[in-house]
């Protein structure tokens, strides 16, 4: 690293001075249930964070016209009405450094029974060096990471030379339009930087996601002449069966993907909820399934959405010669996957700080799940890190996020952004 030995100890012990106050707000930040369309009040309460520390504040409602034009929108299912995304930018009286965007998202997914968790998954504490509940690590410790890795360099003395934008972003876990609207809004930089649960890891890939909704039609009859009916929830199964074999084709093609060779099962097809019928003593007229599939860095979502939409067409009929209605709705993702290049100017940053502060080298890994790294990526041809704590069970119960893990991250992120965007001291 470049940074002077004796700045680079102030900034660290910044983040260790205020680290205690950096759990206590991440706590209340997951105290806050941001399910999707119910973001309102964790995105108020990091609002008045940064307008606390004297940030030029920017919050806006998502624009469902504006996104749908877009050909990386997902799918608007829900209304957007008071869906905000919230921005808060420094900019320093000279700009000379490099210019830096740390991206968290504030929405989580639902939390399922209540009852299967060790305590409320919204009663955020600390128990045996973890952070517990619903986002702790995906990714609200992040979020808060962000931001008093932000505090650190200024409580050392010293301000970021270059421009830097917080973003808390919706809509990660359901349709990556809230990173999209701030990339639409005008929002650039030269490095990205998000603290997703990675595993003290940085992403050197990721699928993209489609989202979609598989309709499926019956023929209803009374239960005593059942065998004259068609049962609609049966003819689901089928149809999904016939999708598993196109899973399998894609996850067979895995060695012409770069990065994804070595992965037993990139592609996943997820059923994600089912749906059907009207009555117990009626043979079911129709189903829905909720489904979830990923795609190879480099195929468009239209390419594989066409392969989708085709093979429902191919399906007239069942194992039985039931003939079979079937199509598909796009309900949320529609999202590219995205390979970081190496050699970044950015990413040789990272590696210099983690080094510094993890006392060993920064591994890089694929992961078969979405990111919004794809919006900077893809639409912006900006180097995107990202790169974040340990966790475990994020999306299922008792989701928690490793302490010290994130004390290290933040301390990367806080000497990323000094060897990054440069200092300018300032007078105590």
């Amino acid at each position: 690293m470049s940074l002077d030995p004796n700045v680079r100890d102030r900034i660290l012990a910044a983040v260790d001075e205020a680290f205690d106050a950096q759990i206590a707000f991440t706590q209340e930040l997951v105290r806050h249930p941001s399910l999707r369309t119910r973001e309102g009040s964790a995105q108020q309460l990091l609002f008045e964070a940064m307008e606390q520390r004297g940030l030029e504040m920017d919050r806006w409602e998502l624009d469902p016209e504006e996104l749908s034009a877009h050909p990386g929108a997902g799918a608007i299912a829900v209304s957007y009405d008071e869906v905000i995304n919230v921005v808060g930018t420094w900019t320093p009286e000279a700009e000379q450094g490099r210019s830096l965007i740390l991206n968290g998202h504030i929405d989580v997914v639902p939390e399922g029974p209540a009852e299967q968790w060790s305590a409320s998954p919204w009663n955020s504490y600390v128990k045996e060096g973890w952070l517990y509940g619903r986002g702790s690590g995906d990714m609200k410790a992040g979020l808060a990471a962000n931001l008093f890795a932000f505090d650190a360099v200024r409580a050392a003395g010293f301000e970021p030379a270059g421009r830097i934008h917080l973003q808390s972003v919706v809509e990660e876990e359901c349709t990556g339009n809230g990173s999209l609207a701030a990339h639409l809004r005008g929002y650039r930089a030269d490095a990205v930087i998000i603290p997703e649960p990675e595993e003290d890891m940085l992403v050197r890939a990721n699928v993209g996601v489609i989202w979609f909704r598989l309709e499926v039609a019956g023929q209803p009859t009374h239960p005593r002449e059942m065998l004259a009916g068609f049962n609609a929830i049966d003819a689901a199964y089928s149809v999904v069966g016939k999708l598993r074999t196109l899973e399998a084709e894609w996850n067979a093609e895995r060695a012409a993907h770069r990065y994804f060779e070595n992965l037993e099962h990139p592609i996943n097809l997820n059923m994600g909820g089912i749906r059907g019928g009207d009555w117990p003593s009626s043979v079911p007229a129709w189903c829905h399934v909720d489904l979830r599939v990923a795609l190879y860095p480099g195929l468009s979502a239209e390419s594989v959405w066409k392969q989708i939409t085709e093979l429902l067409e191919s399906i007239t009929a069942d194992e039985q010669g039931n003939a079979i209605r079937a199509k598909a709705v796009r309900t949320g993702f529609f999202a590219e996957g995205y390979v970081l290049e190496e050699g970044s100017d950015a990413e040789n940053v990272l590696r210099d700080v983690h080094r510094d502060v993890f006392g060993k080298e920064l591994q890089s890994f694929v992961t078969p799940g979405y990111l919004d790294g794809r919006v900077f990526t893809l639409y912006a041809d900006t180097p995107t890190l990202v790169y974040g704590p340990i966790s475990e069970a994020i999306h299922g119960y008792d989701e928690r996020v490793d302490i010290e893990s994130v004390r290290r991250i933040t301390k990367s992120i806080a000497l990323f952004i000094a060897e990054w965007c440069g200092l300018n001291a300032v007078e105590r």
